[in-house]
């Protein structure tokens, strides 16, 4: 979709902090983040809602590589995670440290690069 904000970050026409990418899903950090590390993982191709996702165990896969990638980035067993939709009308899932987490959350790169550190 040509107004899809995250369809841009995947075309690269909108630059983000990527933590994990391949074929089918893309992992990168939220620009207003709710503690250090949160990341936004979505499907490259547009669909509506993650219950669209064609591939949906392969992308709960995703998610759970990457909390538990922030699990050890953060030294915290406090993951969230949260699926609503209504802020960007394209799937993705929130997935990030609990808030007591130390470290600045507006370190993306620093942030991405200890969660990558872990995949």
């Amino acid at each position: 979709m040509k107004d899809c904000i995250f369809c841009k970050i995947v075309s690269g026409e909108i630059p983000t902090h990527k933590v994990y990418e391949d074929e089918n899903f893309l992992a990168f950090l939220d620009i207003n983040p709710q503690s250090p590390g949160h990341t936004q993982v979505i499907p490259k191709k547009h669909c509506r809602w993650v219950w669209d996702v064609p591939e949906v165990g392969e992308y709960f896969e995703v998610v759970r590589k990457i909390a538990k990638a922030e699990q050890k980035a953060f030294g915290t067993d406090w993951i969230l995670s949260r699926i609503i939709g209504d802020e960007i009308p394209h799937a993705h899932i929130w997935v990030f440290p609990n808030d007591k987490v130390s470290g600045d959350k507006k370190d993306f790169a620093g942030n991405a690069e200890k969660i990558r550190g872990f995949l």
